[in-house]
C-alpha cells in the first residue's frame, strides 16, 4: 500500500486520519463563523479545512485539482469581499475617511457583541465622514453605503465558501 508521510503509515493510520478529520471539521466550523464575524479569516480557514480533509484521505479523493480550484475561489472571495465593501461605500458617497471609520467602528463594535458588529461600521463611517465634512446627510449616506457594501461582501463570501465546500464534497464522493 502507498504510504503518505504522516497519514497512512502502517500502525499510525487510525490516529492520524482521525486527528486530520477533527482538524478539518474544526477549521471549517471556525471558517463558517468567520464568514460573518470580522477579524476571523473565514474563507482561508474553510480552505485549510478542505486541505486537512484532503490530507486525511491521502489526497486520493480530494486531489490537487480540487485544491487548486478551491484556492482560486478563496482568493476570489477575498477580492470580492474587499471590492464589495468599497464599491458599496463609494456608490453612496463615502470617502476614504468613511472607509477608515468603518474599520475603526468594526474593531470597536466587536466589544459590544452582535449589535456592535452591525452598527459599529456604520457609526464609524458616519463619525469619520462628519468629522471630515460636517454635512450629516452625506455622512449618513456614506454610513448606509458602508453597511450595504459590507453586507454584500459577507453574502458573497458565504456563497463562495459554500461553493468551495460543495466542490470538495463532490470530489470526495466521486
Amino acid at each position: 500500500r502507498d504510504c503518505i508521510p504522516g497519514v497512512n503509515r502502517p500502525g499510525r493510520l487510525p490516529f492520524m486520519v482521525i486527528a486530520l478529520w477533527v482538524l478539518a471539521v474544526v477549521l471549517v466550523a471556525a471558517g463558517l463563523v468567520g464568514l460573518v464575524l470580522p477579524l476571523i479569516p473565514g474563507v482561508p480557514l474553510v480552505y485549510l479545512g478542505i486541505v486537512a480533509a484532503a490530507w486525511a484521505g491521502g489526497f486520493t479523493k480530494i486531489g490537487g485539482f480540487t485544491l487548486a480550484v478551491c484556492g482560486v475561489l478563496a482568493a476570489v472571495a477575498f477580492a470580492v469581499d474587499y471590492v464589495a465593501g468599497v464599491l458599496g461605500a463609494k456608490r453612496m458617497g463615502a470617502t476614504p475617511w468613511g472607509l477608515l471609520g468603518a474599520v475603526v467602528g468594526t474593531v470597536v463594535g466587536i466589544f459590544f457583541g452582535l449589535p456592535g458588529l452591525i452598527l459599529g461600521p456604520a457609526v464609524g463611517a458616519i463619525g469619520f465622514e462628519y468629522w471630515k465634512d460636517p454635512n450629516f446627510k452625506k455622512a449618513a449616506q456614506a454610513g448606509v453605503g458602508v453597511v450595504i457594501g459590507f453586507a454584500l461582501g459577507v453574502v458573497a463570501k458565504c456563497a463562495i465558501a459554500l461553493t468551495m465546500l460543495g466542490i470538495a464534497a463532490v470530489a470526495y464522493m466521486v
